[in-house]
């Protein structure tokens, strides 16, 4: 038995094995994805202006923030980045810290919100 053919059959390749023969398609980047995917998932992307070396994000038009966001949001400016400890112990008895780090992560994703090293988060343009 060959060296290759053991590799990759080891368990640690099962999962990405299975979902290639299931017909996955390698998607790198955003607009690997906007090709890839059904016309259906395509039509509630858009793409969002893009701050010079900033990256570039999709944003879902039409997504209201929940209300954790919607708190985590009052306390962030756009001028000045915030730390996340300050964030945990501003709102320590409304949210518990896992509800925050969530909300952070899905504002983030949203491109409501930008972090910057040591997890500090400003609101986006």
């Amino acid at each position: 038995m060959s060296m290759r053919f053991r590799e990759c059959h080891e368990q640690k390749f099962l999962g990405p094995n299975t979902l290639i023969k299931q017909g996955a398609k390698l998607v790198a980047t955003w607009r690997m994805f906007g090709r890839t995917c059904p016309p259906i998932s395509r039509r509630p992307l858009r793409r969002r202006r893009m701050n010079p070396g900033s990256g570039e994000r999709i944003s879902i038009p039409g997504r209201r923030p929940s209300p954790h966001e919607k708190k985590i949001l009052k306390l962030l400016k756009a001028d000045e980045s915030t730390q996340i400890d300050e964030l945990v112990e501003a709102l320590e008895n409304e949210m518990s810290s896992s509800e925050i780090f969530a909300a952070l992560f899905e504002l983030e994703l949203n491109g409501k919100i930008r972090q910057l090293p040591g997890k500090n988060f400003v609101k986006a343009f």
